[in-house]
């Protein structure tokens, strides 16, 4: 099963400020990789968040694959800026969701792939270096062993899909998805996987307070 999987640093505090830091996760990233294979479908970096989809192969592999990216990160970055023992790095642990593959599989991947051009980091999403996008595009032989094969063919013209602006209705949908960390596909696989995975409370709506009448 196919996962998208993020995380923020706390209070929205930046991750990266400078290339080193982007250059020392993506790093992290191949070093995880060698120790805990995962196939990667995309990433994207971003100053104060990443954005990873994955694609484990067994069950046990995303949380362990995780917990050592993750682990080894914030040791980095604690250390790099003498910050150990002053709290926290990210907001809280990482977030992921399953995605349904096919159309919602580019979907989502048009969506993490596209983030710096949204942003405006970037005049085309492939020139931002720092992603599965650019790696694809411009990286050395080397550099692309560290991307897996999609569960979905590789589209002709992806680089312009990507650069297309998408419909509103999908990114809400990818953001909700984002928000309620709820299963991203078709309504019937949504609510199977919900079951399987016991994800069921993230396809309610936010509770709301109810409205008490202001008193005379």
């Amino acid at each position: 099963m196919l996962f998208h999987v993020l995380n923020r640093g706390v209070g929205r505090r930046g991750l990266f400020s400078q290339e080193k830091d982007y250059a020392a996760f993506e790093g992290l990233l191949e070093q995880t990789h060698q120790s805990r294979p995962m196939r990667i479908g995309a990433y994207c970096l971003m100053p104060n968040h990443w954005h990873l989809v994955l694609w484990p192969e067994r069950d046990g592999d995303l949380a362990a694959f995780m917990q050592q990216l993750t682990t080894k990160h914030v040791r980095r970055w604690q250390l790099h800026r003498r910050r150990v023992g002053y709290g926290h790095v990210y907001q809280s642990r990482y977030k992921s969701f399953p995605v349904e593959e096919e159309e919602y599989f580019y979907q989502l991947v048009r969506y993490v792939e596209r983030n710096a051009l949204r942003a405006g980091l970037a005049e085309r999403a492939e020139g931002w270096k720092w992603s599965s996008l650019w790696r694809r595009t411009s990286g050395t032989a080397e550099q692309k062993q560290l991307l897996s094969a999609w569960p979905v063919p590789y589209p002709r013209g992806w680089c312009k899909l990507v650069n297309d602006p998408p419909t509103e209705a999908e990114l809400e949908a990818i953001r909700r998805c984002v928000a309620r960390g709820q299963p991203y596909g078709g309504e019937e696989w949504v609510r199977r996987t919900a079951g399987e995975l016991g994800l069921e409370s993230t396809l309610r709506a936010p509770h709301r307070p109810r409205k008490v009448p202001d008193k005379a």
